[in-house]
């Protein structure tokens, strides 16, 4: 019998609104992906623009933001809990956006089975569940398998950028990423980067800027050659 996956989420579906409800029956077959063999990204968008992936977009602020001020580049979020893609799904409609698309599934799963290489420009992984004990380190999404995947997919040259708020974890981030030779560390070997103008702070993150707490961004290159 074959071992169990480690997984890096448990899904925790929480309370769900009235009207994630009616945005996954009304709006998720408009926007939403559920993807039965490799992925078509050019037909899935009806166009060839540049791309960019979220792992794991939370409730979906910061892809909405992204994608409303790049119109002519296209976003696919992929995120494991059904509210927060209700969330995304109720702020596209809202803002009338045609350039984003959503999978409710497991990322490392349509990384290693449903999305081509080579399709990203730019890929994010923002505030990942830390697992800050160290027994559950193991299910840490940012793991040497993991960041092979995410070189795979991305376009030579193209970007791998990360935040958390757990220094920790930071750092093994920092370590793993900067012992990979696919990858070249933008700011320089063994530095954070400076948060990019493009993301937006969270509101998460600026209450705990407040309170002192640090947040660390990570922003590395596909290297050309690899």
């Amino acid at each position: 019998m074959p071992a169990r996956p480690i997984r890096s989420f448990v899904r925790r579906e929480g309370r769900m609104t009235p009207a994630q409800k009616r945005a996954l029956a009304e709006l998720f077959p408009h926007f939403g992906i559920e993807p039965d063999g490799r992925l078509d990204l050019d037909r899935v968008f009806g166009r060839v623009a540049p791309r960019t992936l979220e792992i794991g977009f939370g409730n979906g602020a910061t892809l909405a933001t992204l994608a409303t001020a790049s119109p002519r580049s296209d976003f696919l979020g992929i995120e494991v809990h059904r509210p927060g893609v209700g969330h995304l799904l109720l702020e596209l409609e809202k803002r009338q956006l045609t350039n984003v698309r959503v999978i409710c599934a497991d990322a490392v799963e349509m990384l290693a089975h449903n999305l081509a290489p080579a399709s990203f420009e730019r890929i994010l992984l923002l505030f990942p569940d830390p697992w800050p004990k160290h027994r559950h380190h193991k299910r840490r999404i940012l793991q040497p398998a993991f960041i092979e995947l995410v070189a795979d997919h991305l376009k030579p040259g193209g970007t791998f950028h990360l935040a958390t708020d757990w220094e920790d974890y930071a750092r093994q981030m920092l370590a793993e990423l900067d012992a990979c030779a696919r990858f070249c560390n933008a700011a320089g070997k063994g530095e954070f980067s400076p948060r990019p103008d493009y993301r937006p702070a969270t509101r998460f993150e600026q209450r705990g800027q407040r309170l002192g707490h640090g947040v660390w961004d990570l922003v590395y290159v596909r290297d050309m050659s690899t």
